[in-house]
Formats: C-alpha cells, structure tokens, sequence
C-alpha cells in the first residue's frame, strides 16, 4: 500500500486518495469531460457525481487494501486537478503494474503528468517493490506519448482493438519502464 506524498510542482501535491476525494474528482472530471472524452471509455450521466466518485473509490480502496492498486490524486490547496492510478499490481516475479493518469484540462500543458509519472514509478520501486510499470495509450495520443518518453517508458509494442474507448474497440500503443533489476 502506498502512503508516500510528494509535492510535484510549487503549488501540487500528489497524495494517495481517500474517499474523502470524492466530490473534488466529481467536479475536476466534469469540468474536464469534454477534454478526457476522446481519451476514456464512454461514462454515464452519473459517473461525474460525487455519489459515483465515492462508489468507484470505495472499490479502489478495497484493491488498494488488497495489494492490487494504488490509487493517488493531485491536490491544488484542496482542489483536486488529476488522478494517478496503478492498477492490475502483481507481485511474484512479474512484480508489474499498469499505470493510468489524467489532468484536469485546466493544469493541462504545465508538466504535471510528467511529475506525476515520475513520482508514481518512484513510489511503485521504492514502496512497492515493482520491477517494472506498464502504460498504453490510442496510437493518436501524442502528448500522453511524450509524457511516458520523458518518464523514461519504452514502446514495446501495439495491442489491437485494446480497449472500448470513446464508443470502439481502439488499438494502443504499448509502453513499459523496467524500474530495477532486484531478485524478487
């Protein structure tokens, strides 16, 4: 389980999630909805209230208890402006996890999917134990591309029809980080 915080910029610190999070990722992800569309899976009417927000991180708190995700937000002085989220965490000797993130459309363009990569594949070596994360983006998504190139991500491959995003099954490009070389 993580419980590291860092400050990623001046202004943001990247915490782990509480339930309490709920109503500040309700109103980020609805002011953020046309942004995100191209990029998500196609959410319902209710999927932006804090009522769906607090049932879908009661479920990752239970994964996080688990072991099997680790769930952070970005919080500007109480505002929440992005999410971070490694998912599918194993241990064994895969130790991998598959890392998922957005920023609010307006903190888009200002490094913080950059900073917030980077804290989580830190935290998932050094509190985890992880040997490596893995990501996948729409073959078209080039921002998000860069952002895992500037992590140090690697493409290795591309996964036809991956995911059911905006309303189709989408190719994606596969992307890893090997994070260490410990014995597990």
């Amino acid at each position: 389980m993580i419980t590291e915080s860092a400050r990623i910029t001046p202004d943001i610190v990247m915490r782990p999630a509480t339930l309490e999070d709920a109503e500040g990722l309700a109103l980020s992800l609805a002011r953020s909805r046309a942004h995100l569309e191209p990029w998500e899976p196609n959410r319902p009417e209710d999927y932006f209230t804090r009522q769906a927000q607090a049932s879908r991180l009661r479920a990752q708190l239970e994964e996080c208890r688990a072991g099997r995700t680790a769930p952070w937000v970005l919080d500007r002085d109480g505002d929440i402006v992005g999410a971070v989220t490694l998912s599918n965490i194993v241990l064994g000797p895969l130790r991998s996890g598959s890392l998922g993130y957005w920023i609010d459309v307006d903190h888009i363009g200002r490094g913080l999917a950059t900073a917030a990569v980077m804290f989580a594949c830190l935290s998932a070596d050094t509190e985890l134990g992880l040997h490596r994360v893995e990501a996948g983006t729409l073959l078209d998504n080039v921002p998000s591309q860069r952002v895992l190139a500037k992590c140090g991500f690697e493409e290795f491959g591309v996964a036809p029809e991956f995911l059911h995003i905006n309303g189709a099954w989408r190719d994606h490009r596969l992307f890893q980080r090997i994070l260490n070389d410990r014995t597990p």
